[in-house]
């Protein structure tokens, strides 16, 4: 196995791999950026069967076994019993009128974490005090939330060339070990046996299997394995080089177990978002998309995501679309 980088050179990764001022001192879209309409029209025309396939996490009902102790509060402000009963009564509001029968609830969560599918915003992590391109952290605020990089930012969503680089089944494994790191060595080794390649304005989707255990836990109502492979921070000059527009796995993004890095806990966030512009997924679910891309042999797809617009948002939930 290669050798994760030490400290030291994680730390110079704040500066070599830095993209503040690269797209001006006013962007707010990073490495969005290289995701060009010639990379929009390219994806369009790998949808060639019509077939999509979500790569989210289903988002449970409120529950003590839910999510592992990130359950969603959810409330039905109005549900169907009565009505199956016979109740049609008049509208308070417009008397001689019925009421309109329907259903709606109330639901709130903590989308960043380890549980739920979501896509972090440029507003989301911090490295000594600055964001991407420079600015203060003071920028979001407890009493607005994020005033500048919000979610909103990627209002037009994100379509574009989607690639999925399958380690677990390159490697015959059900699930990644969890100190099984994922290294360049292995996405160039997925690479040549998938016969494809990962260029700029690209998606790079990666799967360690870990959405297997999840769906298991899940079922026998337990809570998911803690500990997980995925992305090393090795790969971050990786996902530089080729100029990768977006990254996603079915774990939460970092690999780097605890007392590995003292001033690094999460390397991967902390380079990619503040310093990269370099927007990650965490927690996609890909076994489905897994199977969709080995039954057709093929790894690259048009995939969509359309953040919701929140105007003082440090990301969003998501589902991401990946389209044959």
């Amino acid at each position: 196995m290669p050798t994760p980088p030490s400290q030291e050179e994680v730390l110079g990764y704040f500066e070599t791999l830095s993209n503040w001022g690269r797209w001006g001192e006013d962007d707010t879209l990073g490495t969005l950026n290289l995701i060009t309409p010639e990379k929009r029209r390219q994806a369009a025309s790998l949808i060639r069967e019509g077939v999509s396939v979500s790569c989210s996490r289903v988002i449970p009902w409120s529950g003590p076994r839910a999510m592992a102790g990130a359950n969603p509060v959810t409330n039905m402000v109005q549900s169907g019993e009565l009505y199956a009963l016979g109740d049609d009564r008049e509208n308070p509001r417009f008397p001689g009128r019925k009421m309109l029968q329907g259903a709606s609830e109330y639901i709130s969560f903590v989308f960043h974490g380890s549980i739920f599918t979501h896509i972090d915003g440029l507003a989301h992590v911090f490295w000594e005090g600055r964001m991407y391109n420079g600015r203060s952290s003071a920028l979001v605020k407890s009493g607005e939330g994020a005033t500048v990089q919000t979610s909103d930012v990627m209002r037009d969503g994100i379509l574009t060339r989607g690639v999925l680089l399958d380690v677990a089944r390159l490697k015959g494994k059900t699930t990644l070990d969890p100190e099984d790191y994922v290294f360049p060595e292995d996405l160039e080794a997925a690479e040549e046996a998938q016969g494809v390649r990962v260029e700029e304005g690209d998606v790079l989707l990666l799967r360690v299997g870990y959405g297997a255990q999840v769906e298991a836990a899940a079922a026998a109502g337990e809570p998911p394995p803690e500990e997980f492979s995925g992305y090393n921070a090795a790969c971050l000059p990786w996902l530089h080089e080729r100029g990768v527009a977006l990254i996603g796995s079915d774990v939460f993004t970092d690999h780097a177990p605890v007392g590995q890095y003292a001033e690094t806990m999460m390397p991967m966030h902390q380079v990619a978002i503040p310093m990269m512009g370099l927007r990650l997924i965490d927690n996609a679910h890909l076994e489905r998309l897994g199977e969709a891309c080995a039954e057709r042999s093929r790894w690259e797809f048009c995939f969509s995501l359309n953040p919701l617009r929140f105007a003082q948002g440090t990301g969003s939930p998501a589902n991401p679309i990946a389209t044959f």
